[in-house]
């Protein structure tokens, strides 16, 4: 049977949440970083964050990330919309192979949503991939190669055929548990499989 999969997009703070948590909750979960905004397109939706009025969230967000004794979140200006890149999802995939991909998913967080950096810019994800303990240059390098394009194309079309509507998502066998408040139940999931 497959690992359960963690799905994620850099910009999401309920993404982030869960981040900060998974590791303690299904150590034995696959974190995979997906381009949000294809799912968006397949999915024809309009993410909580694009609303006019998002306060309810922002609200719970902070809620639960003071009950976890986390910074208070500071949000780039312009977030989401001006603050989305693939360039992020491509460095994570280039740390990947390097062994790194939970150690620059955390920095890419902590930039977004503890700094307020907005991950559009490629300065803020090559710091990041530097405290990581990446080479910078080659995360530069690598996130135009062909390869880790296609490889975040692919990664996040397997998300789609996996029933992957919006972020976090984390599957086990074959049900999604989509959002930060369900991976306990994830975790229960993955219990009962013997995959956790």
């Amino acid at each position: 049977m497959n690992e359960p999969t963690f799905y994620y997009d850099l910009t999401s703070p309920y993404a982030y949440l869960a981040a900060m948590r998974i590791e303690d909750l299904i150590p034995s979960a696959r974190w995979q970083p997906i381009a949000f905004a294809m799912i968006l397109r397949h999915t024809g939706r309009e993410p909580w964050s694009f609303a006019p009025d998002r306060s309810a969230d922002l609200a719970e967000i902070a809620r639960r990330a003071g009950e976890r004794g986390l910074a208070p979140l500071r949000y780039p200006a312009g977030w989401p919309q001006l603050t989305y890149s693939l360039a992020p999802a491509r460095a994570c995939l280039v740390a990947e192979q390097a062994g790194l991909l939970r150690e620059l998913t955390r920095e890419l967080f902590a930039a977004m949503f503890v700094r307020g950096e907005s991950l559009a810019d490629l300065k803020a994800t090559l710091a990041a991939a530097t405290r990581a303990g990446l080479d910078s240059e080659q995360v530069r390098v690598g996130i135009q190669q062909p390869e880790i394009k296609e490889r975040l194309r692919l990664a996040t079309d397997e998300a789609i055929a996996a029933g992957v509507v919006g972020i976090p998502t984390v599957i086990v066998g074959e049900r999604c548990f989509w959002g930060d408040d369900r991976l306990e139940q994830a975790a229960a999931a993955a219990q009962a499989a013997g995959l956790k």
